[in-house]
C-alpha cells in the first residue's frame, strides 16, 4: 500500500495556508504516496468519516490565491483530553494514516508532538479494547510527523517568518498609509492597535514600514514615566514639521508592572497631557483576511515540498521537525527545541528579563528593535556644527521600489548622527554635473510609503571621460564619504570607481554600496530592495488575468520584467501557481517548445479551462512571448484560445511592500552606520551589502566577486534550488 500523508491546519487560520495544503498534496503525489485532507483541524480527526477525505491533484487547483483555509480550522478543546487524542489516533489508523504534517501555531505543534510520543500506547490500548485490529497496529506502530507554523504573528523561534506573516503586514501597512492621509490632513495623532498578544513583531516591523512615530511591544515593556516619554517624542515629530503622528500598539502590550497598555490607555495618557483627542483603529481580523502576498505563497509552497520529504523519509527514531525558512531558504528545526524556546519568551518576560526576551527572537527582531529605537528617539534638530562632515546620498540605475525608504533612513540617520546629508540629484550623471543638494530632515518626511526616488535615477555607467567631472564634483561639494542605492549600474559604477582611486584621489572615501533592483540580481543579498514590491505586482496582475479568463478556455504568456536574471519569471510563476516559466538562464529551444505545447493541448483535452505560462523578457532572442503566443494558438485547433500579456513597467511603480521598507530601513541604517565608523577612524573602505557579514557589509571586492558581469547577474543565484519545486507541482505525473 503506498505510504498516506495526512495533512491539517489548525488553530487561527493565516493567509498562505492553501498554498501549504497544494504544495503537500501535489508534492506527496508525485512522491507516490495518497495525501488525506483532515478537516477542520484536530476537531475533525476526532470526528472522523468525512471529516478524512482523499485529495487529488485537481482538488487543489485554483486555491493558491485564496485566503483562509479550504480544509478548515478549529481549536479543539476535546484534543486536550486524553479521550479526545484516542479517538484522533483511532481515525488515523482506520485511515491508514501515519504520516501527518500540521500547519498551525505553537499550540497545535505542542499538541501534536505529544500526541507523537503517546502514539504507541495509544495503539496499544485501541488494540485491546477492539477498535482497532493487530494487523492494523502492526502496520501503523508509531507516527511520523512534521511542523508549519501558521500564524501572522510571527511568533515561533526556528523560522525566520511564519505562514500568514508577510500578509498580515500589507493588510497593517495599507491601513497606515491610508490613515496617515486623513492624519495628517487634520493633524491629528492616531492609535491603531494590531495581533500580536505575546510577539511584537508584527507592531515594530509595521512601524518601520509605516514610519510610525512610536510603538509598544510585549518583550519591551516601557518604564514608568512613558506617558510623558512618548508625548516628548511626539512633540519633536510636530516641531520638526510632521502634521501627524501615528502610535503602534501590541495587544498583548504591558507595562512592566504588568497592566495592559491598551489603545484607551495611550489616547487618555494623551488627553491629559497635550489636551488632544487622538482616534483610536483596532484592526482586528482585517488581518488575517484577504488574499495571500507572493511571500506567503512562495514560501509556504517550497516548505510544504519539504515537509513530504521529512515525514517520508522518517522512521521510528526521527525527530518531529519544525520546518520553516532561515534567509530565504527552507530550513528544519527540532520541533521540541523551537516550541520550548518559544515559551521561554513569555518567561524572561514575566522575570522582567526583556533584552533576553528580545534577543530570543534572533538576531533579524534584535537588530530592527534597535534601528526602530534610532529612528523614533533620533533628534530632528541637532546642533549644526560648522566643522561637521559631509555625507551624499545617490541612487543609480533602474527605478526601484523602495528607494525613497533608504533615501529616508539614511538621511535621518545620518542627521542623528551629527553629519550634513548631500542628495545627489538624479544619479550618476547629477554627480558628474555637480547636481548636490542639501537636506534636512523635514526634506524626506513622508517618503517611507512612497514609490519612485525623491532624488532621481538614472541607468547610466560613467565612462572614463566622465570621472574627472564626478571627482571634482566630490572635492567642490567637500564630500567626506558617499552611499550609493540601486542596480547593476550602481554596482557597476561603484566598481569603477575603486579601480580608478589611484588616479582621481576624491575616489578615496568611505562609499557604500546597497542593492535595489526589481530584477534582483546583485551579489550576496537574497532580496534587492524592490523586488518584492515587483514579485507582488507580478502576481496580483495574473490572479487578474486568471479571473478575466475564468469564463472561456484560455492560456495566457504572461511576459515580466528581469533582463537575463531568472528571479521574477520563476518566482512569479511559483507563487502564482503557473504551469510554465521561460527563465533567460535556460533559454529556450524548438525541442522544449514542441514537449510543452503537447503538454499544453493535453491539459485542454483532459478537461482544464486555464494554462498559464511565465517568461523573462530576455528568456530567448528568437522565441519571444508573441512567437510563443502564436505557436500554442496554432496547435490549438480551436480547444481553447491563447492571449499575451506584457505587464511592463508597473512592475517598477506602487508604493513599496512592507518587506521593501524593512530591508531598505535595515539596509541604509546599516550602511550610515558603517561610514560614521569609517569617518572616525579614517578609513576609506568601499563595502557592499552582504547578508553573511557582520554588520551586514561586506569589502566590495569580495561582494563583486560574486558578480557575472557579462550576464548582469550574480554567479550564485539562490532561487534557482527553488525550481525542482515549480517543476514537480506544476504538472502531474506523467505529464513529464
Amino acid at each position: 500500500m503506498s505510504p498516506r500523508i495526512g495533512v491539517m491546519t489548525s488553530g487561527g487560520d493565516a493567509q498562505g495556508m492553501n498554498a501549504a495544503v497544494r504544495s503537500i498534496v501535489r508534492s506527496g503525489i508525485h512522491q507516490g504516496a495518497e495525501v488525506y485532507a483532515i478537516y477542520e483541524g484536530w476537531q475533525g480527526a476526532i470526528a472522523g468519516g468525512e471529516h478524512i477525505r482523499h485529495l487529488g491533484w485537481s482538488d487543489v487547483s485554483g486555491i493558491l490565491n485564496k485566503g483562509g483555509t479550504v480544509i478548515g480550522t478549529a481549536r479543539s478543546a476535546e484534543f486536550r483530553t486524553r479521550e479526545g487524542q484516542l479517538k484522533a489516533v483511532e481515525n488515523l489508523v482506520h485511515n491508514g494514516i501515519d504520516r501527518l504534517i500540521v500547519i498551525g501555531g505553537d499550540g497545535s505543534l505542542t499538541g501534536t508532538r505529544a500526541l507523537c510520543l503517546g502514539w504507541p500506547a495509544y495503539v496499544e490500548e485501541l488494540v485491546t479494547t477492539g477498535r482497532i485490529t493487530a494487523e492494523q497496529a502492526a502496520a501503523h506502530p508509531h507516527l511520523n510527523i512534521a511542523g508549519m507554523v501558521g500564524s501572522i504573528d510571527n511568533d515561533m523561534v526556528g523560522t525566520d517568518m511564519t505562514i500568514g506573516t508577510d500578509s498580515a503586514m500589507h493588510r497593517i501597512t495599507e491601513a497606515i498609509d491610508a490613515i496617515s492621509s486623513t492624519a495628517e490632513s487634520h493633524r491629528r495623532t492616531f492609535i491603531v492597535e494590531v495581533m500580536g498578544r505575546h510577539c511584537g513583531y508584527l507592531a515594530l516591523m509595521t512601524a518601520i514600514a509605516g514610519g510610525a512615530d512610536y510603538t509598544f511591544l510585549p518583550e519591551s515593556p516601557p518604564r514608568p514615566g512613558w506617558e510623558d516619554r512618548m508625548v516628548e517624542v511626539l512633540g519633536r515629530g510636530r516641531a520638526a514639521g510632521r502634521r501627524d503622528s501615528i502610535i503602534l500598539v501590541s495587544e498583548g502590550a504591558a507595562d512592566r508592572e504588568g497592566e495592559p497598555i491598551t489603545a484607551q490607555r495611550i489616547q487618555a495618557a494623551l488627553r491629559d497631557r497635550t489636551g488632544e483627542e487622538a482616534r483610536i483603529t483596532i484592526l482586528g481580523h482585517v488581518q488575517r483576511g484577504g488574499t495571500p502576498s507572493a511571500y506567503d505563497r512562495w514560501m509556504a509552497t517550497v516548505c510544504g515540498a519539504e515537509a513530504v520529504r521529512q515525514v517520508l523519509s522518517a522512521d521510528a527514531q526521527s525527530e518531529p521537525m519544525l520546518v520553516g525558512v532561515r534567509r530565504d531558504m527552507v530550513n528544519t528545526t527540532p520541533l521540541l527545541a523551537a516550541v520550548e524556546a518559544t515559551h521561554r519568551i513569555g518567561d524572561f518576560v514575566n522575570e522582567g528579563d526583556y533584552e533576553a526576551a528580545i534577543h530570543a527572537r534572533g538576531v533579524g527582531f534584535t537588530t530592527m528593535v534597535d534601528i526602530y529605537r534610532m529612528l523614533s528617539e533620533a533628534t530632528p534638530t541637532v546642533a549644526h556644527s560648522e566643522n561637521a562632515k559631509r555625507i551624499a546620498v545617490m541612487h543609480a540605475g533602474a527605478l526601484a521600489p523602495g528607494m525613497n525608504q533608504l533615501a529616508r533612513v539614511a538621511v535621518r540617520a545620518g542627521l542623528d548622527r551629527g553629519y550634513d546629508l548631500f542628495a545627489v540629484k538624479g544619479g550618476v550623471p547629477g554627480l558628474i554635473s555637480g547636481d548636490l543638494q542639501e537636506v534636512s530632515w523635514s526634506d524626506v518626511e513622508g517618503m517611507a510609503s512612497t514609490g519612485g526616488a525623491n532624488f532621481g535615477t538614472r541607468r547610466y555607467v560613467p565612462v572614463d571621460a566622465d570621472l574627472y567631472m564626478m571627482a571634482r564634483t566630490l572635492e567642490e561639494h567637500r564630500i567626506d564619504a558617499l552611499l550609493v542605492m540601486g542596480g547593476f549600474h550602481a554596482y557597476a559604477t561603484v566598481d569603477l570607481m575603486e579601480k580608478e582611486r589611484r588616479r582621481y584621489p576624491a575616489f578615496n572615501i568611505p562609499i557604500a554600496l546597497l542593492p535595489a533592483s526589481i530584477d534582483n540580481n546583485l551579489p550576496d543579498w537574497p532580496m534587492a530592495v524592490g523586488s518584492d514590491t515587483a514579485l507582488n505586482t507580478i502576481v496580483r496582475s495574473i490572479d487578474m488575468i486568471r479571473m478575466s479568463a475564468s469564463a472561456s478556455k484560455r492560456a495566457f504568456v504572461v511576459e515580466t520584467m528581469g533582463r537575463t536574471c531568472g528571479f521574477l519569471p520563476l518566482m512569479g510563476a511559483l507563487a502564482a501557481g503557473a504551469e510554465k516559466a521561460y527563465l533567460p538562464e535556460t533559454g529556450i529551444t524548438l525541442e522544449q517548445l514542441t514537449d510543452d505545447v503537447t503538454a499544453l493541448v493535453d491539459s485542454f483535452t483532459s478537461g482544464r479551462s486555464f494554462y498559464l505560462t511565465v517568461m523573462g523578457e530576455e528568456a530567448s532572442k528568437y522565441f519571444t512571448g508573441d512567437v510563443i503566443t502564436r505557436l500554442f494558438e496554432a496547435e490549438g485547433a480551436g480547444i481553447y484560445s491563447v492571449r499575451d500579456a506584457v505587464i511592463g513597467h508597473i512592475q517598477q511603480g506602487g508604493n513599496p511592500t512592507p518587506f521593501d521598507r524593512i530591508n531598505a530601513t535595515r539596509l541604509a541604517y546599516m550602511a550610515i552606520s558603517n561610514l560614521d565608523r569609517q569617518l572616525l577612524n579614517g578609513s576609506t573602505d568601499y563595502v557592499a551589502a552582504s547578508s553573511g557579514a557582520p554588520g551586514l557589509l561586506a569589502p566590495l571586492r569580495e561582494v563583486s566577486a560574486g558578480m557575472d558581469w557579462d550576464n548582469q547577474r550574480p554567479n550564485e543565484q539562490w532561487w534557482l534550488k527553488v525550481r525542482p519545486v515549480f517543476e514537480q507541482l506544476s504538472r502531474r505525473p506523467g505529464q513529464e
